[in-house]
C-alpha cells in the first residue's frame, strides 16, 4: 500500500486501501511462486482486530459518559492482576497502550518477570470475568495478529 502511494504520489486513504487490496491480489496471485505465507491469515484477524476494538472503545466512552452525566455513582474501581501469554515487549507493549486507551481502564504496572500485567479499572464487579474478558478478548485478539 505504501509502495503505492510512492508510485502514485497521491497521499489518501482511498489510495492507501486501492494500494492494500492492488498488494493483496498480486501477492495472492503468486503465492505458490513465494511458498507458504502467513500475510493471507494475518490482513483479515488485523481488521477483525480493528473493529473489535472501535468497539470496545465506543462501549467503555458510552459507560463512562453514562456514570458521568447520571447523578447515582456505578464506579467500583480496583486493581486486577492479569497474567499475561504475550511474551515480547511489543505485544505487551501494544496490549498495555491499548487498555489504556480504553476509558475505565489504565495499565499500572508489568512484573519484573513480565507474566503479570496489573491494572486498574474503574468497574470491577467480578475479578475473574474481568480478567477473561483481557484475556480472551484484547490479549488473544491482539496475539492472533501479532504472531
Amino acid at each position: 500500500a505504501i509502495a503505492w502511494i510512492l508510485l502514485t504520489g497521491e497521499v489518501t486513504a482511498e489510495n492507501f486501501i486501492e494500494g492494500l487490496i492492488i498488494g493483496y491480489l498480486i501477492l495472492w496471485i503468486s503465492k505458490s511462486a513465494l511458498g507458504g505465507t502467513e500475510y493471507f491469515k494475518k490482513i483479515p484477524k488485523a481488521i477483525g482486530f480493528f473493529f473489535y476494538f472501535i468497539k470496545e472503545l465506543i462501549l467503555a466512552n458510552i459507560k463512562v459518559a453514562f456514570d458521568i452525566i447520571t447523578p447515582k455513582d456505578y464506579m467500583k474501581p480496583g486493581i486486577v492482576a492479569v497474567p499475561l501469554d504475550a511474551k515480547t515487549d511489543m505485544e505487551i507493549t501494544l496490549l498495555a497502550n491499548l487498555i489504556t486507551l480504553t476509558p475505565g481502564t489504565l495499565s499500572l504496572d508489568v512484573s519484573k518477570d513480565k507474566k503479570v500485567l496489573y491494572i486498574h479499572t474503574l468497574y470491577l464487579d467480578d475479578t475473574e470475568k474481568f480478567r477473561a474478558e483481557i484475556k480472551n478478548g484484547m490479549e488473544k485478539r491482539l496475539l492472533e495478529v501479532m504472531r
